[in-house]
């Protein structure tokens, strides 16, 4: 038993030294395995910031632009509203085809047995205008259904001033007031940024006072074919044509004959623009036009005879000022190239902004 109780003695130190050599050596492992471990609170390493780069601009000839031309119709689609004022000089056959004013008034003042006489006859009066002026300001505004259908409309304000007139026929005052308001609908059989082809039908009302040479005393119905073409980022190229169809209208001359004073009337007309600062905020593109009338059929008090196969051509030169995404300017002048006028002289201000 002495002997065991020694041995014990001897092995329990070993033992407790044996037990705690283990335990440190199991913290250095545990202590080793800690540092080697990444701590669940470190932050993670930074990544490079990936930027989206911006898309360039489009290129400039993929953008609208609006139409430039002054006279001929805008074959675009679009809602906007314009303010138009003309000053128009020398005309000399108001009456012809009724296309201006109704029926010269002169025609009620002769004797009941003359072969002209019409106590119907619309138009401003006693006196035959042998040249007048005007000013007329128009107000449109156009709605836009979609990018190819729109629907317009038209009031116009007239004064009318009479210069001289046919001796011993007597004379006829200054007038002003509403004339022949106009209203219509446009559909684009092609639409694009850079071209449109649009059909444009159009009637007028005959709202104006005709014995005052405010209006024709007739409704009119007429459609046309509109043409806008850009080329490239400066240039483009914009046309009509079209036909006035007169509505009834005063009897011609004879009288008792069949025809009508009121004729049809072809308009034509082509423009060329090109803008000197394409995608400015402000730019300014010249504008040259040519616009032309044939009419058909109808009479005229000028040569108190037939108006058929009559052609009036104008030249007109001017430029469009565009400020801002919508806005624009026009300033032309128009001059008839031919014998035959509507008027001799045009000056033309138009406002327009684009929605």
């Amino acid at each position: 038993m002495r002997s065991m109780f020694v041995a014990l003695l001897l092995l329990v130190p070993a033992a407790v030294a044996a037990q705690d050599t283990g335990l440190r050596l199991s913290a250095n492992r545990l202590a080793t395995a800690a540092a080697a471990e990444p701590s669940p609170d470190a932050a993670e390493p930074a990544q490079p910031t990936q930027r989206t780069p911006t898309p360039p601009p489009p290129p400039a000839a993929g953008r609208r632009r609006p139409s430039m031309v002054g006279y001929v119709g805008d074959g675009s689609i679009g809602s906007q509203v314009r303010f138009r004022f003309d000053a128009g000089f020398e005309t000399t056959a108001a009456d012809r085809a009724e296309f201006f004013y109704g029926k010269c008034g002169c025609y009620r003042g002769l004797p009941a047995d003359h072969p002209a006489y019409d106590p119907d006859a619309p138009g401003p009066g006693p006196g035959i205008a042998q040249e007048l002026d005007y000013r007329q300001l128009w107000v449109q505004a156009e709605y836009a259904m979609n990018g190819r259908a729109s629907v317009y409309g038209e009031l116009p304000v007239r004064w009318l001033l009479p210069q001289a007139f046919v001796p011993g026929t007597g004379t006829f005052p200054d007038a002003s007031g509403l004339s022949d308001i106009r209203g219509g609908v446009k559909l684009a059989l092609v639409a694009s940024d850079t071209q449109f082809v649009t059909v444009q039908l159009q009637a007028d009302a005959p709202t104006g006072d005709a014995e005052k040479g405010l209006g024709t005393n007739h409704w009119s119905f007429t459609p046309t074919l509109l043409y806008y073409q850009r080329l490239g980022d400066r240039v483009a190229v914009e046309s009509q044509f079209g036909t006035v169809f007169p509505i009834d209208g005063s009897a011609g001359i004879p009288t008792a004959g069949d025809d009508s004073f009121a004729g049809k009337v072809i308009t034509y007309g082509a423009g060329f623009s090109v803008d000197l600062a394409p995608g400015s905020r402000v730019s300014v593109a010249p504008v040259v036009e040519l616009f032309g009338w044939h009419v058909m059929d109808g009479f005229q008090t000028a040569t108190l005879g037939p108006a058929d196969g009559i052609d009036v051509l104008n030249l007109k030169i001017g430029a469009r000022v565009l400020a801002g995404p919508g806005g624009s300017i026009y300033f032309g002048y128009g001059r008839a190239l031919t014998d035959a006028t509507w008027y001799h002289d045009i000056v033309r201000v138009e406002y327009r902004y684009g929605f």
